[in-house]
């Protein structure tokens, strides 16, 4: 296997970082070639003086003097949204990461794929809001969409090409750390106990999504147009260990699942890698201390964004990027201090209410359809009471 030639958009973040990781641990196999970061201009420049990708991009124009200034050596310099579609078509990439917080990864990703790219997805946001365009393209372009997300990446693994076997896949969630919590103590819930996941380590927003299950909600309707699977048997259990990334059930009644400890690598050194598999240095499973793995039914009524998500994915259209949109408004209100926990739910349903979802929507309607929900979760969020 030659050197995978990656793409990394969201360098900066817990993804990026983690993708360098691999870059470092199998510098063989996986060549950084260009890499992006929204603001954070010392830390991306740290990271490219470490290895010396050919271009960087950074979103915020208004620092791109620091950037410059801290890097030690010349690469091609991109900036803005515009520079993040231009970084993901360059020529000598292979593949794009994309792990951009958001909805600002969608354009940059089906320029890749219109640029001939494989695309490794780690952003929820791409297949939830245009998972319907985006497996298009790519099958129309040739390219293969390989999951980074954890649950999925453990789902591809599963598949090995069978996806036309499949009865069930079966979505593996800790249940955050409210998973045990009795319903009425929700209002009570701040944003720092919110921000403490039991087994991740990632960023703000990805942890209050884990906190209320919203997270595993993006997951059900990305796995759905990821495998090609109808929503109705796209299910999720509890796992509180976490090692047991996800589960498919075949049509003979055969269940194959992943394992690995809770590292971000897996996942990321397998979709850059595949269709091989490369040894490493992370840390084996160790059986003799794994004391348990539990498997619980999720709390549908106390914990309602699973419920929103299958509704938004069966209904599909523009449906899901209003859920996700609203969503985004509802986290970071409450992480503001503005709401209490249990609104970041209401809100968005309340959001998903008042739309009028639009079938088989274009990229545009859908970008649309997430300005329209922003605008009314927000309105909705000032009105709800702290």
């Amino acid at each position: 296997m030659k050197r995978k030639r990656v793409v990394v958009l969201g360098a900066t973040g817990s993804i990026g970082e983690s993708a360098l990781k691999v870059a470092r641990d199998i510098p063989e196999r996986v060549e950084i070639v260009a890499m992006a970061a929204n603001s954070n201009a010392e830390k991306l420049a740290a990271a490219a003086n470490e290895l010396r990708p050919e271009s960087v991009c950074l979103v915020d124009k208004g620092k791109i003097d620091i950037l410059e200034r801290a890097l030690a050596y010349q690469p091609r310099i991109f900036c803005g949204e515009e520079g993040l579609c231009e970084i993901a078509c360059l020529t000598s990439a292979d593949m794009v990461l994309v792990a951009i917080v958001g909805t600002a990864g969608l354009r940059p990703a089906l320029a890749a794929i219109e640029a001939g790219k494989d695309l490794a997805v780690a952003s929820k946001e791409i297949l939830v809001m245009a998972g319907e365009i985006v497996m298009r393209e790519a099958r129309e372009k040739g390219v293969h969409v390989l999951p980074v997300d954890s649950e999925h990446n453990a789902i591809f693994q599963c598949l090995d090409g069978r996806a036309s076997e499949i009865r069930r896949i079966i979505l593996t969630a800790s249940g955050g750390p409210f998973r045990e919590m009795p319903r009425p103590k929700f209002d009570s819930i701040t944003s720092e106990q919110a921000l403490k996941h039991p087994t991740w380590n990632m960023g703000p927003k990805i942890t209050i999504d884990s906190a209320t299950l919203f997270n595993k909600g993006l997951e059900m309707i990305e796995a759905h147009w990821l495998f090609g699977v109808e929503m109705k048997r796209v299910e999720v259990v509890i796992h509180p260990q976490s090692i047991v990334h996800s589960l498919v059930e075949f049509a003979d009644g055969s269940t194959l699942a992943q394992l690995s400890y809770s590292d971000m690598c897996f996942p990321i050194q397998y979709a850059i890698t595949w269709p091989e598999r490369v040894a490493n240095t992370l840390p084996p499973l160790d059986f003799s201390k794994l004391a348990k793995l539990e498997f619980f039914t999720p709390r549908y009524e106390d914990f309602p964004a699973l419920s929103l998500a299958r509704r938004a994915g069966e209904t599909g259209g523009t449906l899901p990027a209003v859920m996700n949109a609203a969503n985004e408004i509802a986290v970071a209100a409450f992480l503001d201090g503005q709401v209490r926990f249990p609104s970041i739910w209401q809100i968005v349903e309340r959001t998903m209410n008042e739309h009028a979802s639009v079938a088989h929507a274009d990229l545009e309607a859908i970008l649309a359809a997430d300005q329209w929900a922003r605008e009314v979760a927000t309105r909705i969020a000032k009105t709800s009471h702290r």
